[in-house]
């Protein structure tokens, strides 16, 4: 039996530009290609009509088809890695697994205990960047700690980038290294226990004008000012380092959004206690949420009385995607006006959210409750109304969402924000103080 390397797909479905299957098809060994529906995260999901895993199960049979063209195959396995990799290494004279760095806590640890495994098989495993353009301690202060702030962390970024961090992968010059393989019936998303969706996602092509009026439109829920390819980016169906010259060649704000996923992921790698369900500022441990169940209903079925919170809620239950700037309002709304604890709210969109990944997710909340890194002060409380009158005056968005919005079946508030904002200052405070 000749000697094969292994690549896995994880936060990576694409053949194009991908740095670890560059690396792995220059090893000199065939390439097996692999993805694996991992049960450790399937399990945990409750919603059977999940769109994150149809947008996996469509890009891995994209992937598949590519390689069929060329006379090799992607096997796709259902179960743990623990169970998949020892089949693995039984059945195929493995070299090398290699794949690509994932920061979250839970694949961190997946993938240290699959190291520990292989490498007492004698297999070696390798991990490469490829989700970020600069990660772990390549961003850090004069005084090597570190950023959290991201203005000066950004200007740092902006500094250090070059032609080189830019550079895709020429993956296709060696796309005959494949090992070639039949093509094999793929898993169903009846097989892994999931059905299908209303498949409303959005594809990853992107004109060049949106991009450069993003600052202008970005703000805007009404109006396709947004790029949505942010569920592209969390699975790896696009390349970020495509993304960021273009982005660097059309629009810093756009750009700026690039960078503030890679903060994120610096955070999380340099502040692990955020990835444990810990705020990053230790002292907002203290502080007295309400945490009304019965409100927190309200919140999450978009019926508070506040409309630009609530179409923002509905848009969430019903596509799956809530454009930013109405991320920012509901959970404002939610910690402020409700005082409900921050991570219920992280819980929710972790659930909902078809471009959820937990950095983001997590820096968004934090940002909101005043608790992350270069957070929002605590004593800024949005307010619905005024935000609406700037962002949705003409109230397509809300709409859009409430068709109901001017009868009798849309509630009143469920809170007076005069009163709100007085109560959330005078706990925040008494937290904070003591």
């Amino acid at each position: 039996m000749s000697k094969v390397s292994i690549f896995w797909f994880r936060r990576d479905l694409r053949l194009h530009d991908n740095a670890g299957l560059y690396h792995a098809l220059n090893s000199g060994n065939p390439v097996l290609p692999i993805f694996i529906f991992d049960r450790n995260i399937l399990d945990e999901l409750d919603d059977k009509k999940d769109r994150r895993i149809e947008f996996i199960l469509n890009a891995i049979n994209e992937i598949k088809a590519e390689l069929v063209k060329i006379g090799s195959n992607l096997l796709v396995k259902y179960g743990t890695p623990e169970e998949i990799f020892p089949e693995l290494i039984n059945q195929y004279d493995v070299s090398t697994i290699y794949t690509n760095h994932d920061y979250e806590i839970y694949a961190h640890e997946r993938d240290e205990a699959v190291r520990e495994y292989v490498m007492s098989e004698g297999v070696e495993f390798k991990t490469y960047k490829d989700q970020t353009i600069f990660e772990k301690n390549e961003v850090l202060s004069g005084a090597g700690t570190p950023y959290t702030v991201f203005t000066p962390y950004s200007r740092k970024w902006k500094e250090k980038l070059n032609d080189f961090y830019l550079k895709s992968y020429p993956t296709e010059a060696y796309f005959d290294n494949f090992l070639k393989a039949k093509n094999t019936q793929i898993l169903s998303l009846k097989d892994i226990g999931f059905e299908k969706t209303d498949g409303n996602l959005p594809d990853n092509e992107i004109e060049d004008n949106l991009i450069k009026n993003y600052a202008d439109r970005r703000n805007f829920p009404g109006i396709e000012g947004t790029s949505r390819i942010s569920i592209h980016l969390r699975f790896g169906t696009v390349s970020i380092r495509d993304l960021a010259r273009r982005a660097k060649d059309l629009s810093e704000t756009w750009l700026n959004e690039l960078i503030w996923r890679d903060f994120y992921f610096n955070i999380l790698f340099h502040f692990p206690h955020i990835g444990e369900g810990h705020a990053f500022r230790r002292e907002y441990e203290k502080i007295e949420w309400r945490n009304n169940e019965d409100e927190f209903q309200k919140w999450c079925e978009g019926k508070t009385g506040y409309p630009i919170v609530d179409a923002g809620m509905r848009q969430l239950n019903e596509t799956g995607f809530m454009h930013n700037r109405v991320r920012m309002i509901t959970a404002s709304f939610m910690i402020k006006h409700l005082l409900i604890d921050w991570r219920w709210g992280e819980a929710y969109f972790a659930k909902k959210l078809n471009d959820y990944e937990f950095s983001s997710n997590n820096g968004g909340w934090q940002w909101a409750a005043g608790s992350g890194c270069d957070a929002a002060p605590y004593f800024r409380v949005f307010n619905p109304k005024l935000q609406t009158e700037k962002f949705d005056k003409n109230l397509e968005y809300i709409k859009k969402w409430i068709p109901e919005l001017n009868s009798f079946d849309y509630p009143q508030p469920m809170v007076d924000h005069d009163y709100a904002r007085k109560r959330v200052l005078e706990v925040y405070q008494k937290a904070l103080k003591g």
